[in-house]
């Protein structure tokens, strides 16, 4: 018998009594005396299928195992990074607290100081509404005084007429009077009248045959007159005494045989950019960048009148030639204006679409000539206001008006640079003076006619004052003085000197 068979045979026995022993007993070791009554090699085998089965099932609870590990690492890893944000959002949470409890202290103190501004601002509506009543009582007296004052002005105007009225009377009185007394052969008290020029002294006589047959050539005076330009000249009427105006706002009276100063004159809110003076020498009258006209009384110095009406700044004024009450005005708001100087106030207002930039009197008062911006010649009837005449001047705007002695001619300078004559009463063009590098220096370059009606004088933007013979058309003379832009001239009634004024304030006296 081999081993095996003797295994299997002790086996078998130790099974049988097993059995025996154990009869009682559940069968739980039933399966082990199965396998211990099975061979040998049958239970290798099945144990080697079963490690195998077991190391592919440890294989596989190897590689859970693995994946269970990644996967707590990534849970760890996201529990870690949800804590640092749990832990973010709670501070971003206590900091709102934070925030929502100042934001609450915030609008506790703003309901606070809301409810003291309605208070201030109820206060305040109740102060407007009595404010109000008071405004409705002021507003109901001021318009009482307002209508006492029209009628205390009209009583004033009543007065004035009448007083007016009283002093024509004595003004034709005396006229009678001194009548009669030229009757009886009293001594006559003014000079012949000669070519329309009137002679009030021996020395403008003299001036007044020298300027029959000369012309100005020689400077005799060169005077910085004004700071930042001098824009407007006069002569007294047959006078060699000067009026200038400046941009510094006065105006300043000179002797022109000395080159001295006489006076100054002061109140002129603006700069002067006109002058008059009446045929008395009694009155001075500026037209000013400050849109009023002031009236001086050269024996005092003092204003008598300041002329309101314009709402832009007035570029030119003119004097009736017959009478010193009546004053023409334009200025920049395309109106002209018609003054009475013992009243005060305007007559009359002329309304135009072009502004104007120069005004003359005709020689019998009863006419306004114009110069425009459209280069237009107008003239007006002086009463009613309406426009007698129109003509084209200029291709540019008209800077300059001039009547000459006699009254039949009229002279215009526009900045196309040309001077015209006219004759007033057809209108006609009766000569052109041009020369090549004349140019007019600005919209109100004032030019100017010589006394006995010769020679016609223009200063011009290179600071040269150029002299045209009436007669012949062309230059006669070339003054060069000046160093800077020629803006206006103006000839003496008694023949010289001329005067000539420039942009830096300088003016020159020629004789």
């Amino acid at each position: 018998m081999s081993n095996e068979e003797a295994a299997k045979a002790a086996i078998k026995h130790a099974l049988r009594a097993l059995r025996k022993r154990h009869l009682l007993e559940e069968g739980a070791h039933g399966a082990a005396l199965a396998a211990l009554s099975r061979p040998y090699v049958s239970q290798g085998l099945e144990w080697k299928e079963k490690v195998e089965s077991l190391e592919v099932e440890l294989q596989q609870c190897y590689k859970a195992q693995s994946r269970l590990a990644e996967q707590l690492g990534l849970e760890v890893s996201e529990s870690r990074s949800l804590k640092a944000s749990v832990q973010e959002k709670d501070l971003a949470i206590e900091n709102l607290e934070r925030e929502l409890i100042e934001t609450r202290d915030e609008c506790s103190r703003l309901a606070v100081e809301l409810e003291e501004k309605t208070k201030a601002l109820k206060l305040l509506i109740s102060e407007n509404v009595e404010i109000k009543g008071q405004l409705q009582q002021m507003t109901l007296k001021a318009a009482s005084a307002e209508a006492e004052n029209k009628i205390l002005i009209d009583r004033w105007m009543l007065q004035k007429m009448q007083d007016a009225e009283r002093l024509n009377e004595a003004n034709a009185l005396y006229e009678d009077m001194m009548g009669r007394l030229k009757a009886k052969g009293l001594e006559s008290l003014a000079r012949q009248q000669v070519d329309g020029v009137v002679r009030r002294c021996e020395e403008g006589a003299e001036y007044f045959s020298q300027s029959q047959s000369t012309f100005p050539t020689t400077c005799a005076n060169r005077i910085h007159a004004h700071e930042g330009g001098c824009s407007a000249i006069l002569f007294e009427c047959n006078s060699s005494k000067l009026l200038t105006g400046g941009q510094d706002r006065t105006i300043k009276l000179w002797d022109t045989s000395t080159g001295s100063l006489s006076r100054t004159l002061h109140g002129c809110l603006g700069s002067i950019l006109d002058l008059a003076i009446t045929h008395d020498n009694r009155s001075i009258i500026a037209a000013s960048s400050s849109n009023n006209l002031y009236v001086w009384d050269t024996n005092s110095g003092r204003i008598r009148h300041t002329l309101t009406g314009h709402y832009e700044k007035v570029c030119a004024v003119d004097v009736s030639k017959i009478s010193s009450r009546h004053i023409v005005s334009a200025a920049y708001d395309r109106t002209i204006k018609v003054w009475d100087l013992q009243k005060g106030y305007c007559t009359n207002t002329i309304i135009f679409h072009s502004n104007c930039n120069a005004l003359s009197f005709s020689m019998d008062g009863h006419t306004i000539c114009s110069g425009h911006v459209d280069g237009n010649l107008r003239l007006w009837d002086i009463q009613t206001g309406k426009l007698i005449h129109e003509v084209a001047a200029h291709s540019l705007s008209v800077t300059s008006i001039s009547t000459s002695g006699n009254g039949n001619m009229l002279l215009t300078s526009g900045r196309d640079n040309l001077h015209n004559l006219f004759d007033i009463r057809t209108l006609e063009v009766c000569s052109t003076l041009r020369v090549s590098g004349s140019r007019a220096a600005s919209n109100w370059s004032r030019s100017c006619i010589s006394p006995g009606d010769n020679y016609v004088a223009a200063g011009s933007a290179d600071g040269a004052v150029y002299v045209w013979s009436i007669s012949k058309c062309d230059v006669v003379n070339t003054l060069k003085e000046h160093t800077s832009s020629v803006l206006c001239c103006s000839w003496s009634s008694l023949g010289e000197p001329l005067c000539s004024a420039d942009k830096r304030g300088v003016i020159c006296t020629w004789i």
